[in-house]
């Protein structure tokens, strides 16, 4: 006797469903593909238009970020304050938040770290660089949970608070470097004292990358299994998609706010930890490298999913690392590649309409 459970007609709306999952994973990678196609086009007839050639432009844009060791490791070491930072645009993004205050949570965690580690020098490294962590965590998540608590609290719009939040940031940076704990050992460029080179984190063994960049990746699959797989992840999810429902449910709406915005900054504020510990050994001005802004591109052409988040950080950490070389032999400044940036952002924005449009992707019923 036939099973009726493993009958064709029983069958056919699972294999159904799952086509339709299927179609719409294709639309999330094909949509943000053609983006990229269209800007690569678009920035072509820009560079036409300067007198310069795209082909040229590309070939050396894919060997500075990619043909050699050297460029894919300096892409690699560029990479990883990206991954921080798009997970503190991704993680508010699953509440329908617009959070874009990652600069200034990295810069106050960088500031952190070498603020706590200063009194520590001396002691044990595993202590200093312990120190230096919780410090850099502690002051991303207060300032981006603030954020969140605004937001919640006030109804402040939450990306015009979190933006004039990161000027503040950088605003406390400078007074802290330029005054309170400058070294005078460095004259031309104000800085804290260096936190001393024992207290730096080292590189992964075999290539010259330092530890953010596995450390990233593997905060990416946590949080990808926090927000997919918990019922904290689940409740925030219906919070992003019906604000008004989720308080209807019961649902602490604004403890869920707090605690994703809180998260986000500690994300950002670990990207200002591994730029003082293991790249500048002090707190100065690079530290404002606008890590925190190409971060916002990075969530949104993945899509704040954080599985999807480290490729595509190595796409923009290899545009970042390719800059000189363009600029070096093709005698273009160093904006252009903020231009490139910026063009494939409103490209990207622009296709948001494309989505449930193709009739290939189970749209345009």
């Amino acid at each position: 006797m036939t099973d009726v459970a493993s009958s064709p007609a029983a069958l056919a709306p699972a294999f159904s469903e799952s086509m339709d999952r299927l179609r719409r994973s294709l639309e999330y990678v094909a949509i943000p593909i053609f983006a990229l196609v269209v800007s690569a086009a678009l920035f072509s007839l820009f560079l036409l238009g300067l007198g310069q050639s795209p082909v040229e432009f590309f070939s050396l844009l894919w060997r500075g970020a990619f043909g050699t060791s050297f460029s894919l490791q300096n892409t690699l070491v560029r990479a990883a304050p990206l991954i921080f930072t798009a997970l503190c645009v991704a993680i508010p993004a699953q509440l329908g938040l617009v959070i874009i205050g990652g600069e200034g949570a990295l810069v106050l965690g960088g500031l952190a770290a070498a603020v706590v580690a200063l009194p520590l020098l001396g002691a044990p490294p595993i202590v200093v660089l312990a120190a230096m962590l919780l410090a850099s965590l502690l002051a991303g998540a207060v300032w981006i949970g603030f954020v969140g608590l605004l937001r919640f609290g006030r109804g402040v719009n939450e990306t015009i608070s979190s933006l004039l939040m990161s000027y503040i940031a950088v605003s406390i940076l400078n007074f802290v470097v330029e005054g309170l704990l400058r070294d005078p050992a460095s004259p031309n460029k104000p800085s804290t004292p260096s936190i001393g080179e024992a207290n730096m984190v080292g590189n992964v063994p075999g290539i010259d990358v330092h530890w953010g960049l596995p450390v990233g990746v593997a905060l990416c699959v946590v949080l990808y299994f926090l927000m997919r797989r918990t019922t904290f992840g689940f409740a925030a999810r219906v919070t992003g998609g019906n604000l008004r429902a989720a308080q209807g449910q019961g649902l602490p709406v604004g403890r869920l706010i707090v605690t994703a915005a809180a998260i986000a900054g500690a994300c950002a504020g670990l990207a200002g930890f591994f730029e003082v510990a293991a790249i500048h050994g002090k707190a100065n001005a690079s530290l404002i490298a606008g890590y925190g802004f190409t971060g916002i591109l990075v969530s949104f052409l993945a899509r704040h999913n954080p599985l999807v988040i480290p490729p595509v950080a190595l796409l923009f950490g290899g545009i970042a690392a390719a800059g000189g070389l363009v600029q070096r032999r093709m005698g273009l400044p160093d904006a252009t590649m903020v231009v490139l940036q910026g063009l494939i952002f409103v490209v990207l924005l622009a296709s948001e309409t494309l989505y449930g449009r193709f009739k290939i992707f189970g749209g345009g019923r």
